[in-house]
């Protein structure tokens, strides 16, 4: 049984039974995080994983990407309380898709690019098309891995792999990322919804005591998670404020290579 909330909004929340599909619904910007989906999903996942009829969610993109990270068109503000603030409103929800008792798993579609790979990775399992890919993206614009990267996707791939992605800011395709953990299987993109769903399905049948006391385990097995994100609003603050981040987005406005030599 299904049924449809926010059909036309910004994030679509769907009921099927017992699992709840999250849409991010922006596709002529990629998904990406602009005000309306951060609101949308401020709304959406503090009250679904308060939800007692729902025991897993399932998060995707509308049509061809995943999400693409950040709108930095909404990112002027770059004083540091400015910036820091922007980052804490984020944790609201996104905290709750990493540290929520339901289990959630990442239908990634297309692009998961900055922040879009962050929300990817807080997701507790992913499943990739083959038409998708991963890319940290910050490094590219002078900013530090938001939304968690530096937390997950070490614990995800090990330390040594995830300097290299995270510094080399080279693109990962889906069978490598397979193959070293980001996501748990690659399926033909027709067929990703469909195995997600049945994921879902199937972990919504499981013990939800278990699965939350597992997550808060797995969660706090390498340090107070609380401290990571803190340090994290700090750091991004700090990168922001600096002549790299906005040579960075004056390069990304004008689709030219950044000149990080000679802007620090």
């Amino acid at each position: 049984m299904s049924a449809k909330n926010n059909e036309t909004g910004a994030v679509i929340v769907e009921h099927h039974d017992d699992v709840a599909l999250v849409r991010l619904n922006r596709p002529h910007s990629r998904n990406a995080l602009d005000p309306d989906i951060k609101a949308g999903l401020e709304a959406a996942i503090p009250a679904l994983m308060n939800d007692s009829a729902v025991r897993c969610l399932v998060i995707t993109g509308s049509e061809n990407a995943f999400c693409a990270g950040g709108d930095l068109n909404n990112m002027n503000d770059r004083e540091a309380p400015s910036v820091r603030a922007r980052m804490y409103r984020s944790y609201a929800w996104s905290q709750r898709i990493l540290t929520g008792e339901k289990p959630v798993v990442a239908a990634v579609n297309g692009a998961a690019a900055g922040a879009g790979f962050s929300l990817a990775l807080l997701c507790d399992i992913a499943i990739v098309a083959d038409n998708a890919y991963f890319r940290a993206a910050f490094p590219g614009l002078g900013a530090v891995p938001d939304l968690g990267l530096a937390l997950t996707l070490p614990r995800s791939i090990g330390s040594a792999r995830a300097k290299d992605i995270l510094l080399t800011n080279r693109r990962i395709e889906p069978a490598e990322a397979v193959s070293i953990g980001i996501a748990k299987r690659m399926v033909p993109a027709a067929a990703l919804l469909a195995d997600a769903m049945q994921l879902a399905s199937e972990l919504a049948a499981g013990p939800a005591t278990s699965f939350g006391l597992t997550k808060m385990l797995l969660n706090n097995a390498y340090g107070p998670i609380n401290d990571f994100f803190a340090t994290e609003a700090m750091a991004q603050a700090v990168a922001f404020g600096s002549k790299e981040f906005a040579e960075g987005v004056s390069a990304f406005h004008a689709k030219r290579k950044a000149d990080f030599r000679n802007n620090r």
